[in-house]
């Protein structure tokens, strides 16, 4: 055996997990990401999707995504810098910047990308990164890449945020990234103060809200627009995989910034452009989240049910305001167990363990969609309290 080969051996957690019988990851579905999904030939109910929307499936974006199959294929074959840049990419551009409220906008292959690519370059060796200590892995690749000086603060903790700024140059480049929705916790970022703050220090500001388009604002604009807050955010960050029900991501800033980005964002300039199907699908779903507000109020309405009745059941979920609800069980085993048994009760939830959260903070992440009915959250937590029960979390 080669040394690569010796040393990667080693791994084992995933073979001992499936002896174990509670390897959770990797369950193949058999069905459209609906509320109700098909899994070993059985139907759950999906509370693993971050479609929030649920859009992913709606008939409107599938017949848009055909059309642009049959006008354009399948694929661009390049990048956007070189021959992969189509009219209706820009005309997504064009659109989001629009929805958005800001200058100009550049899309990704990916969201990942958009970080990676973003925060990696935008910031030089005398410059600094701040950043929040839960902000998504994709932000935390991206700093690692930059040359840039890195300062991280404590979660959504204003007071160490403003510490960490007191160590900068006033003279320098200080550039504050932060989630909008913290994509396990499901709390919201203090935006208010960040801003505040950005300003007393001159600093500038960038906020993912992969986890809150769809959800927050006018026409699910997001938390920057939920707080008035759009025009002194420098730079917006989204996804398309998630409430747009495609894939690709973006982000929407100001010319001076984009301009500098299309020559120098490695992720942009060397990643093939999204397909044609996912761009008519995302631009198809904007017109959906602006039209039918009605859906947006339905995933609050279900939102709250189910916050109430976790905190009715004992369950701890931390400070979640949202759709994304961790239901926290600070145990490895047990939170694979938890997912086991609730699949084995047709409710599929994800879990979360290190290093996408701290060790002692294991969860299990229950999310929902605009799509699922009040009845469909009853069920899960009837199913929930049940499986809690039996494992001694809850009375």
């Amino acid at each position: 055996m080669k040394l690569l080969q010796a040393k990667l051996s080693k791994y084992t957690a995933p073979q001992e997990a499936k002896a174990a019988g509670v390897y959770p990851y990797f369950r193949a579905i058999s069905s459209e990401q609906d509320p109700e999904v098909i899994i070993n030939g059985q139907k759950v109910l999906m509370f693993g999707s971050n479609c929030y929307t649920g859009l992913v499936n709606d008939p409107r974006i599938k017949e848009a995504a055909i059309e642009a199959i049959r006008k354009y294929g399948t694929g661009c074959a390049g990048s956007p810098f070189l021959n992969g840049t189509l009219d209706l990419h820009k005309q997504l551009e064009a659109r989001i910047a629009e929805y958005i409220g800001k200058e100009d906008v550049m899309i990704y292959s990916t969201g990942f990308g958009v970080n990676l690519g973003v925060v990696s370059c935008l910031t030089g060796r005398e410059d600094y990164i701040l950043w929040d200590e839960q902000d998504h892995a994709s932000i935390i690749e991206g700093r690692r890449l930059s040359f840039s000086q890195q300062l991280k603060y404590k979660h959504n903790d204003m007071e160490s945020l403003e510490k960490q700024l007191q160590k900068c140059d006033p003279d320098k480049v200080k550039l504050i990234v932060t989630d909008g929705v913290f994509s396990m916790e499901g709390d919201v970022a203090n935006v208010p103060k960040i801003v505040e703050l950005a300003k007393k220090y001159n600093a500038s500001v960038m906020v993912d809200e992969a986890h809150s388009i769809g959800v927050f604002g006018e026409g699910g604009r997001g938390v920057c627009n939920h707080f008035g807050l759009t025009d002194d955010v420098d730079l917006v960050m989204g996804t398309f995989s998630k409430s747009f029900a495609s894939l690709g991501g973006f982000i929407a800033t100001d010319k001076e910034i984009t301009n500098f980005l299309r020559h120098h964002s490695r992720s942009y300039i060397f990643t093939a452009s999204i397909t044609p199907a996912s761009t008519a699908a995302a631009l198809k779903a904007i017109d959906i989240m602006i039209e039918e507000p009605e859906r947006q109020q339905h995933l609050w309405d279900i939102t709250n049910y189910a916050l109430e009745g976790f905190r009715n059941m004992g369950c701890e979920i931390g400070n979640t305001s949202t759709p994304i609800i961790p239901l926290y069980i600070r145990d490895n085993f047990k939170t694979f167990a938890i997912t086991r048994d609730l699949l084995n009760e047709g409710i599929f939830v994800n879990p979360v363990v290190s290093p996408a959260v701290a060790p002692q903070d294991t969860l299990i992440r229950f999310s929902l969609m605009a799509t699922h009915t009040k009845e469909q959250v009853t069920t899960a937590l009837e199913k929930i309290q049940k499986v809690f029960r039996a494992h001694n979390l809850i009375p």
